[in-house]
């Protein structure tokens, strides 16, 4: 009787686990593939560039380009994660693969187009130079006459003074970010300082008016920033396309415009 009994509970047993076995199979062959929902997107930035992107007292990261970036998520079905990081690192990040997308009010130029991707368009955006609030600023032939000029290493407006000046010039004061640039400026150890003008004038109206000169330049014309996804990286260029189009449509876009360039 203990053989019989013994032997029936190792058959009992064995259907159980044969069972179980098969519903796991079953389950794993319909389980659906991962949602585009699902789909998280590593999102480098360099929060130094207010009212694009900063830290707020708390040190949370805020900015149009942070509220942007999340609402097209919220509009296209997928999710963003945020790493800060300094500027000049953000494009090796982005291509050995520890990002996938730069959003960092990154000019959309025929040179930085040979080695990356950008989305469409989200944000135009013009040049300026600031000096000091007693001196005015007409072209910038006048940069030739100045014996310091300061920019923010590798963006657009070391970019432009690299063409007047020279990119080896001594003359050119690069700093880490327009933050530190500006205090130079303050601080008279430059006469003149060149980056976006949202940036600038968002940093002015900071740090008192009363100090400074914006300088609008006939020889800037308007430039577009746009979000940079890895060469050949199509199908995250289509996704973010797709979601600015549903969130200026919604006017979800027109709403964060209007939260930091309202004045």
């Amino acid at each position: 009787m203990k053989i019989k009994y013994w032997l029936t509970a190792v058959v009992a047993c064995s259907a159980l686990i044969l069972s179980a076995c098969g519903g796991s199979n079953s389950n794993s062959a319909s389980a659906p593939a991962q949602s585009g929902a699902d789909k998280t997107y590593i999102v480098g930035t360099n929060a130094e560039f207010a009212p694009f992107e900063s830290r707020t007292a708390d040190g949370s990261l805020t900015g149009f380009d942070i509220d942007l970036l999340n609402a097209m998520a919220k509009a296209g079905n997928f999710k963003v994660q945020f790493k800060d990081q300094p500027w000049d690192g953000l494009f090796a990040s982005l291509n050995n693969g520890d990002l996938d997308i730069v959003a960092s009010g990154v000019t959309i130029t025929d040179e930085r187009k040979q080695s990356m991707l950008f989305s469409d368009p989200y944000f135009d955006i013009s040049m300026m130079v600031l000096t000091p609030k007693a001196k005015t600023f007409h072209s910038l032939a006048e940069l030739n006459n100045m014996h310091r000029v300061a920019v923010a290493t590798g963006q657009t407006g070391d970019l432009a003074v690299q063409k007047v000046l020279g990119a080896q010039s001594t003359k050119i004061a690069r700093f880490d970010s327009v933050p530190l640039a500006i205090k130079e400026l303050e601080n008279g150890g430059v006469e003149a300082m060149v980056s976006d003008g949202a940036v600038i004038s968002n940093y002015v109206k900071a740090n008192g008016a009363d100090k400074f000169t914006i300088n609008k330049v006939p020889e800037f014309g308007v430039d577009h920033y746009g979000f940079v996804v890895r060469k050949g990286d199509t199908a995250t260029v289509e996704k973010l396309n797709d979601a600015l189009k549903k969130i200026r449509a919604s006017g979800e876009y027109d709403k964060i415009y209007a939260k930091y360039f309202s004045n």
